[in-house]
Formats: structure tokens, C-alpha cells, sequence
């Protein structure tokens, strides 16, 4: 790593505007209102580079930013540009690194992040250790470990954000194993930009230019082995599939994924909306549970039908639909010719006269 600040390049500049319009869009929503200052980081995962807390470092100072920071190339681009163009925004730019310890070495490897961190200007720069279980699979356990760790640090540092370092590459990923899976539109949707208060700046940029980003300016990422296990599903998609389809299709192929995961999730947002609405006008609640009226539902296209079945059942019962439960249900509606009642998971839904009435099993 050079010590000398570094020219700005194309990539460089890309990933700083990324950046810069993350934080004004965010900005702009208010997402970083009513959060003055960190809390208290009295963690035990924090790195000991100073021995001074947080608080009354930083007092008086503008509001904190994490980095969600692995070492790798995508996130340490990300890290480079949110120390230049964070207190810039009047805002201070921290890192958070999880150590997963999964395989060996992962501690140097997260103690050689957070040096990198420190040397980019950083600061508050803490190691949380991660504690992965088994449920879904390595990856989504991975996953669950790691949220529930940057959950952590965002609350006790006082964070008003944290950054992730997501690429156009990711959501392609993404995308691709949720149409191999036969997911709906939420999954086919892929990540938002905004999810909380985690931010994802460089959703439309390309894994490319993260890597020479991090060239341009003389930083050395790390290279987690596990990115190159086939083992893993998302591994065999990048490294496999989405080749074979550039090859036979043509280049281009991310950014198509990508670009179909945004009008999905547009068009899945304004489906969501207006089943709300129209919920909320149809929707009569009693003692044992709640109805919807069958005209009302035989008159809306199927995909409206099926989400005011799920929000019902969703909102009032917790109860999350499979697609094939849902379709049961909505063939009360639609192939009606007597049947019984349905039972779904501590749920029975019975249609009576003119109502689809859910109830909670006795």
C-alpha cells in the first residue's frame, strides 16, 4: 500500500461519485436524521488502537458512517472512497469487519483489514466476531452471522449507516440463482440500494472496476478463498454460468439481470401498494379472525388476488404463504364448487355465503 495519495482515475472516480450520490440520496430521505452522535462501543470486539472511546472522541462531530469492510477488493474500493467523500458530506466514515472464523487465517485476515481501514484515515475501526451457525445452508448461516454483527456495531457505535460493498456483479448473482430457485419478485428483485440503514453504493457499478479502483490507488485487497469454491451456488454462477451465457448470448448479460431486477422490484412495489389499499377497504376483522369478500377478489387479476390473500394472512396471523398454499386458498375464489375448508399452517380458511374467512385453528 502507498502512503502517497493517490492520482484520480477513471475507476477511482467512479466509485467516489457511487458514493457521493449514495449519501446525498440518503441524505435527502432524512435517513440520517435524529442521530447526533455514536453511542456507547463498549463491544469487547473493538480494535484496541486507541485507547480513548468513541464518544468522546468524536464529540461534537458529525454523524458516523460504517463501512462494512471484508478486505476484499469490492469493499476496500468502497472503504478508499467513503473516507474522501464521507467527511465531505460533514459526516465521519468508520469500519466494521466481521471475522466469521471459518477458515483458518481468517483472523489475520481481518486484523490486516482493519490496518488498511486505519491507514485509509477510518476511524472508529472495530473486529466483531461472528458466531455461525448451520440453519439454510453455510451461506445464508454466513449471512445471518454477519448482519446480525453489523446490527450490532451500528447500534452500540451510534452509526447512522453502514455501507456494503454489493457491485452490478452481485445483483446479477443474485438475480440469476432466484430465477434458478423459481423465486417470486421479491427475490427476483435482487438487493435495493436502501435497505434500513444499510446503504449499497455500488450496485451499478462492475466488480471490474472496484479491482482496478483499488489498483489505481495502491491497495492490496484480499482474495477469500471461498470466492472460488464450487461448492458454493453463487460461486458456480459467476464462475460457471454466467460465462457460458455471455458466451452463447452475448456480452452484456449482468447488466440485463440487473436491469430486470429493477423493473421487478418497481413493478412488485407498486403491486404491494396497492394491495394495501385495497385491503384496508376490504378487509373486516371479527373475534376469530378476518374475511375478505369473495366478489371483491374473483374481480382482481390474479397477482393482486394472491398478495391481498398472503398480507391477510401475513398481517394478521404471521404466517408467511408458499406460493402453493397461497394458490389453494385463492381456488376458493376462482375454481369454487363446494370444496371444504383449506387448512394452512395453524390457519383454516373456509369460504361462507360471500366472504373468503380466515380463521386461527382451535
Amino acid at each position: 500500500m502507498t502512503s502517497t495519495r493517490p492520482r484520480l482515475t477513471p475507476a477511482i472516480a467512479d466509485v467516489r461519485r457511487a458514493v457521493r450520490e449514495a449519501l446525498a440520496a440518503a441524505s435527502s430521505a432524512a435517513r440520517f436524521s435524529g442521530v447526533s452522535g455514536p453511542r456507547t462501543a463498549e463491544t469487547g470486539n473493538q480494535s484496541d488502537s486507541a485507547p480513548e472511546t468513541p464518544e468522546k472522541r468524536h464529540e461534537g462531530q458529525g454523524q458516523l458512517v460504517l463501512v462494512a469492510l471484508s478486505g476484499g477488493p469490492d469493499s476496500l474500493a468502497l472503504a478508499a472512497a467513503a473516507a474522501f467523500e464521507v467527511p465531505r458530506a460533514g459526516m465521519r466514515a468508520g469500519a466494521v469487519i466481521v471475522d466469521h472464523g471459518l477458515q483458518e487465517g481468517s483472523r489475520d485476515a481481518a486484523a490486516r483489514a482493519s490496518t488498511q481501514a486505519v491507514a485509509l484515515g477510518l476511524d472508529p475501526v472495530v473486529i466483531r466476531t461472528a458466531v455461525v451457525g448451520s440453519e439454510g445452508g453455510p451461506e445464508a448461516a454466513a449471512r445471518t452471522a454477519r448482519y446480525r454483527e453489523l446490527d450490532a456495531a451500528l447500534t452500540e457505535l451510534g452509526a447512522s449507516a453502514v455501507l456494503l460493498g454489493h457491485t452490478l456483479d452481485d445483483q446479477a448473482e443474485t438475480v440469476l440463482l432466484g430465477l434458478a430457485r423459481g423465486s417470486g419478485p421479491a427475490s427476483l428483485g435482487g438487493m435495493r440500494a436502501v435497505t434500513g440503514h444499510y446503504l449499497r453504493p455500488l450496485l451499478g457499478l462492475r466488480r471490474a472496476t472496484t479491482v482496478q479502483a483499488c489498483a489505481d490507488a495502491g491497495l492490496q485487497p484480499w482474495h477469500d478463498p471461498q470466492n472460488d469454491d464450487a461448492v458454493f451456488a453463487r460461486v458456480r454462477a459467476r464462475r460457471v454460468v454466467l460465462p457460458v451465457m455471455e458466451d452463447a448470448l452475448g456480452p452484456g448479460i449482468p447488466e440485463a439481470l440487473a436491469r430486470t431486477a429493477e423493473q421487478l422490484r418497481e413493478d412488485s412495489e407498486a403491486l404491494d401498494h396497492f394491495a394495501e389499499e385495497i385491503a384496508e377497504d376490504l378487509a373486516e376483522h371479527s373475534e376469530a379472525g378476518i374475511s375478505l369478500p369473495v366478489r371483491a377478489l374473483e374481480v382482481q387479476p390474479a397477482a393482486l388476488r394472491q398478495r391481498l390473500i398472503r398480507l391477510v394472512v401475513a398481517s394478521e396471523f404471521h404466517v408467511s404463504l408458499s406460493r402453493t398454499q397461497t394458490l389453494e386458498v385463492a381456488r376458493l375464489v376462482t375454481d369454487w364448487h363446494g370444496q371444504g375448508p383449506i387448512d394452512v399452517p395453524g390457519i383454516k380458511v373456509e369460504r361462507r355465503g360471500g366472504l373468503l374467512v380466515f380463521e386461527a385453528k382451535q
